[in-house]
């Protein structure tokens, strides 16, 4: 069917913004392109309505849909949630913890705390804060029914069930106890979506006290609590800097007192344990080396920078990128050669490193249980392995998988190889790619399916994926390249792929999809990239460079409109991006941007087909994002392949937020990727 083309009118400084209107959110004009776009969407893919449906099922089928989730004891009780066939949220619950101390659930006992499903309605519903009370009468929840991550919050009383409904607005989501469980720290947001404001509420009264505001656009606000529950810290940091100030959780109407003043450049990140026998903070910081190192300094006071003393030194070739503390043992999260490490220091023990089987694999502490625990556990996946829980005992580093996401049907991991493979960029940096693919096809040129994302330091650590199944069992390839401005191989990298080196990231994406193809991994007729957020901005701006490497292309939610954005500090988040993309207030940075921002290089050239996703009330990448570059494609690009808009009304940066929905999302991508490289 045909599609109006949106009518290009000049805008903005330099008059070269000719979509601009489509910025106008709710007005008529601005609806009617987002349903006319949804529209054309739907009426191309209809042929593709069968495939959905059996790629939706058959990937639901692979799902346990009735689980319980693995039990977390906390004081008296295990903390769990269940997943019911047909029902879109888990509903969280807890029982009294047994006598001898195991995950074991009492049903008979059970207490229902929350059902998400109830209050969702069928709508879009975000679970924010999930917070109890440290005395186990309260729950502080939050919820965001729209998608913008604006959220309310609530208290309930869990003997009860009396359920308040806090009057406070334009709120984050985040809800930090103080040890009385009756005050509760929050976060409220600027006109930007920043998290600027600390406010102190304590229950039964109908105000909140303002303890803290932060000025700076750059800083985001953040309140948590320590391990050793000792403490409160309030962190302000913003993509280069950071600033923390410290509170006894005992007494939380006294003020917050700064831990080190703030330096430009200089990162920390405070937690509060033992360190024989005595209370000692713990701080990871960059002032020693851009990897970071651990330090500790006495708790008996707040110590000046001038007493941190290095447990951890730095080291030029391993990143330090996060400490678990609980009272008997120190668990270091590194990464190491592209791969993260947990590295165990046992009080008065040698240390340690957990062993594991795979050659490409994602690791991280998922519970460091109470502070007094002897154990961790840690969440362990790979491409071609289920997600697992393993319970790691802290003195031996003896292991035992509590639980392993359970695949059904059909399921055999040594039926796929995943491997570790090397890209070498255009200025000779090696780049690590991650591949699965069935053993069969060993040797042989397969359709492949390539993502992407390399911003903020982020590591795409290799993940299992039940829908992912549904590429492999068709002999479909999946791979991800672990571009520079990621995190994989530490701080270096990310640096690497930021601010004036942002063209490194796309330089090596055109790698890593030349090597495959040159190794006969895959071909350019048969193979799809994908990206979202920062992910579709590299979607973006490989498409401009070489669209001819690619057969078809997935940008969810993609950042394409760099330049705009980034000049607009009215928008939300863009002041705090000013770190990771620059300020083009600045005119070498303007033309640095404006080089490379997929919006302002549409070329007249053939283009892949693509599908482009939005989320209406998406607050980090606006829709109009979307839907301009969408619409300067459809007048510049010389194809006649498929260019497809799908706006999400009702969702925001995550798309739809119930699990079914989200399974149909990803049935409609594959249909797409199928039908483009031919896969039957």
């Amino acid at each position: 069917m045909p599609l109006t083309l949106p009518a290009p009118i000049a805008h903005q400084a330099d008059g070269n913004d000719p979509y601009a209107w489509l910025q106008d959110r709710d007005t008529p004009e601005v609806l009617a392109y987002l349903a006319e776009e949804n529209a054309y969407q739907e009426a191309c893919l209809a042929g593709q309505a069968p495939l959905r449906e059996q790629l939706f099922e058959e990937i639901k089928s692979r799902i346990l849909e009735t689980d319980l989730s693995l039990p977390s004891p906390w004081g008296p009780y295990l903390y769990y949630t269940r997943t019911t066939a047909g029902d879109e949220y888990p509903r969280h619950y807890r029982c009294p913890r047994p006598a001898d101390d195991s995950n074991t659930v009492d049903e008979s006992r059970e207490e229902l705390l929350l059902d998400p499903n109830a209050l969702a309605n069928g709508g879009f519903l975000s679970l924010g804060a999930f917070s109890i009370s440290p005395d186990h009468r309260l729950l502080a929840y939050s919820l965001d029914t729209s998608g913008d991550e604006v959220y309310t919050l609530y208290v309930k009383d869990l003997a009860s069930g009396a359920l308040s409904a806090l009057p406070f607005d334009d709120c984050d989501g985040s809800m930090t106890w103080a040890n009385d469980s009756q005050t509760l720290f929050f976060a409220e947001l600027d006109d930007t979506h920043r998290p600027w404001r600390l406010r102190r509420h304590t229950l039964g009264e109908a105000a909140a006290t303002t303890v803290f505001e932060e000025p700076d656009g750059r800083f985001f606000l953040h309140c948590y609590r320590a391990s050793s529950e000792r403490q409160l810290v309030l962190l302000l940091n913003s993509k280069t800097t950071s600033e923390a100030w410290v509170l006894d959780a005992a007494t939380p109407h006294a003020d917050f007192t700064c831990l080190a003043p703030r330096v430009e450049g200089h990162e920390y990140f405070p937690d509060h344990g033992q360190l024989d026998g005595q209370w000692r903070w713990f701080i990871r910081s960059n002032q020693d080396g851009i990897n970071f190192a651990l330090f500790h300094a006495p708790a008996d006071s707040v110590p000046a920078r001038a007493q941190w003393q290095v447990l951890v030194p730095h080291r030029d070739d391993i990143m330090l990128e996060g400490v678990s503390l609980n009272a008997s043992a120190l668990s270091l999260s590194l990464r190491e050669g592209g791969l993260p490490i947990i590295e165990v220091r046992p009080q008065g023990l040698p240390a340690y490193r957990v062993e594991l089987p795979d050659a490409a694999y994602s690791l991280y502490v998922q519970d460091s249980l109470e502070f007094a625990s002897s154990r961790i556990r840690l969440r362990y996946e790979a491409l071609n392995r289920p997600a697992q829980v393993r319970q790691l005992e802290l003195a031996t580093g003896a292991q035992q998988v509590l639980k392993q996401t359970p695949v059904l049907g059909a399921f055999d991991a040594d039926d796929y190889i995943s491997q570790r493979l090397w890209a070498v960029a255009k200025d000779g940096t090696r780049v690590p790619i991650s591949l699965v693919r069935r053993r069969a096809d060993e040797g042989k040129t397969v359709p492949l399916y390539l993502y992407g994302y390399g911003a903020y330091g982020e590591s795409l650590d290799p993940w299992f994926s039940h829908a992912r199944l549904s590429l492999l069992e068709r002999g479909v390839a999946f791979a991800i390249a672990h571009v520079r401005g990621g995190g994989e191989l530490g701080e270096a990298w990310y640096r690497a792929g930021k601010q004036e080196h942002k063209h490194n990231s796309f330089d090596d994406f055109i790698a890593c999809a030349e090597h495959l193809v040159a190794e006969g991994v895959t071909s350019r007729e048969r193979l799809a990239i994908s990206g979202g957020s920062a992910g579709g901005l590299l979607m973006g701006a490989v498409l401009n460079l070489r669209p001819e490497l690619f057969r078809c292309a997935i940008a969810e939610v993609p950042f394409v409109d760099v330049l705009n954005t980034m000049l607009d500090p009215e928008l939300p988040l863009t002041v705090t991006e000013y770190d990771e993309w620059g300020n083009p207030q600045d005119p070498e940075v303007y033309a640095r941007i404006k080089a490379y921002a997929p919006y302002e290089n549409v070329r007249a050239q053939a283009y892949p087909a693509m599908l482009v996703i939005a989320g209406y009330n998406d607050s980090r990448v606006q829709y109009w994002e979307a839907a301009k570059w969408v619409a300067r494609l459809r007048t510049r690009k010389t194809d006649a392949n498929l260019l497809l808009l799908k706006t999400e009304m009702g969702a925001g940066h995550g798309g739809m937020s119930g699990r079914y929905q989200g399974l149909r999302d990803v049935a409609l991508e594959y249909a797409f990727v199928f039908n483009e490289l031919g896969v039957a």
